[in-house]
């Protein structure tokens, strides 16, 4: 595949397991803005910052944009750098829902050693050699330092996910007035006594019912939540206050141990209004069931009833979409979220593409695969801390001689140890002290093409019911 102008055109040539750029242009300036060996009209180049901001400049489809105007949109994250071209021929059988196709947490990059612009040319490249014609967005997610805002600034993201879930608070224990005095009020330019009367005795309406709000929910609310509207508008602002381009923002209160309660909800979007923000996604905190890797194993209809809900408080602030964090692989429930939500929704998806190329890996190198296996299985009681997941390590193998590896690496609890271990396997040795990153990538590299085909299959499972929603 290639993307061409009337004066240009550019691919992704492999040469075993390294790939370049090759730009053929009419004009010999034309190719200026490039770096690598001309030969007559032809650049070879190296797959870098420059050569990927370069082809941005000539091709609009390979420059982010914003996707809120969208109903319905899913990211897809690659860890590694080359699952976008597999992604981008997914969406390109589902031409109804709108792809984010440059999306990693700041948590994540830092656990791989990789920037916000490498996430961005690795997009980009892979778009190239998918010969992506049409948009897409970029997500810097679950963001929570206005140093991480700057990062994906400055290499041109779009979409910020802003994360102040460590400022919310354990009410389970109960709460009185007195708890939130501690909370930053001149942040959030009012008192408690003012939230009272904005709030106490509202009745709400949540879809299928309608809730009435008394003092007690606000007072808890506040106390759960007041310190994270305060730093969720600080993060905001930041992040608005120095973009030199169009961004637009989620904000996201998922990855905390406590539900966030219809009201709740309600509360988080009114004073994040109040206080001027807006956005174009929210994500609670939904039901239980929401693992990494696995299908919902929550009960459904609690889940419709809480999505339903969720969405028709968002459409009393301007109808913003509901966003599903953790959502891979939760293949019995997408209709169903789709139609909860209005068609009004994101997924996001992240460790199962990643999961893809371990199973290239274990389809072409068991002894790579084996030492991924032993250092994911060893890391799990650590990294399992960081996610929702139920798996045990004790009922998987230790050793893997005689083992259908395909089958293990789809099983609930394999899957789950290889998706939360990739930080501590990426980043590990083998025997020999050379980098397992590097054999990674290697492998993978090595059988692009059937590692693209597999993604491409995999998340157009995916992709398939949010079409049809749409």
């Amino acid at each position: 595949m290639s993307l061409s102008t009337d004066s240009l055109t550019a691919d992704i040539v492999h040469d075993g397991s390294t790939r370049f750029l090759q730009v053929t242009a009419q004009d010999a300036q034309l190719l200026e803005p490039f770096e690598g060996e001309i030969a007559q009209s032809t650049l070879t180049g190296p797959l870098s910052t420059r050569n990927a901001k370069a082809l941005q400049q000539v091709f609009p489809a390979l420059r982010p944009q914003l996707i809120g105007s969208h109903p319905v949109s899913v990211g897809t994250g690659d860890r590694i750098g080359l699952a976008t071209p597999g992604q981008a021929r997914a969406f390109t059988a589902h031409e109804g829902v709108m792809p984010v196709l440059s999306q990693q947490s700041i948590r994540e990059m830092d656990r791989l050693d990789r920037t916000a612009q490498s996430v961005m040319d690795d997009a980009v490249f892979g778009l190239l050699e998918a010969g992506w014609d049409r948009g897409f967005g970029a997500d810097c997610d679950h963001i929570k330092t206005t140093e991480g805002i700057d990062r994906g600034l400055a290499a041109g993201f779009t979409m910020f996910t802003l994360d102040p879930g460590d400022f919310v608070a354990d009410v389970t224990a109960g709460v009185t007035a007195a708890d939130a005095d501690s909370l930053p009020w001149d942040v959030l330019e009012t008192t408690l006594e003012d939230t009272i009367a904005r709030f106490a005795g509202r009745t709400i309406d949540v879809g299928h019912s309608q809730i009435t709000v008394t003092e007690q929910d606000v007072v808890t609310a506040a106390v759960k939540y007041g310190a994270a509207v305060a730093e969720a508008i600080r993060l905001y602002r930041h992040v608005t206050d120095n973009a030199q381009h169009e961004i637009e923002v989620e904000f996201a209160v998922d990855e905390t141990a406590w539900l966030t309660t219809f009201f709740e909800h309600y509360y988080l979007a009114a004073e994040l209004q109040r206080l001027g923000a807006s956005w174009f996604s929210f994500a609670p905190r939904y039901v239980d069931g929401f693992e990494k890797g696995l299908d919902f194993l929550g009960d459904t209809e609690e889940l419709r009833l809480n999505l339903e809900a969720h969405h028709a408080i968002s459409e009393q602030f301007g109808g913003y979409k509901i966003s599903l964090h953790s959502g891979s692989d939760k293949f019995s429930i997408y209709p169903l979220c789709v139609a909860a939500t209005g068609g009004r929704v994101h997924l996001k998806t992240s460790g199962t593409s990643y999961l893809c190329a371990v199973e290239i890996v274990a389809r072409h190198d068991q002894e790579l695969f084996a030492r991924i296996w032993e250092i994911s299985r060893a890391a799990y009681a650590k990294a399992r801390a960081s996610y929702q997941v139920s798996a045990h390590e004790d009922r998987t193998p230790v050793t893997l001689e005689g083992v259908d590896l395909t089958a293990l690496i789809h099983s609930d609890d394999a899957r789950q140890i290889l998706h939360v271990g990739y930080g501590d396997s990426l980043n590990g040795t083998l025997a020999d002290g050379t980098s397992i990153r590097e054999r990674f990538l290697t492998v993978v590299a090595a059988n692009q093409t059937e590692h693209t085909e597999l993604v491409a299959e995999h998340i157009g499972k995916h992709l398939a019911p949010f079409a049809a929603g749409a």
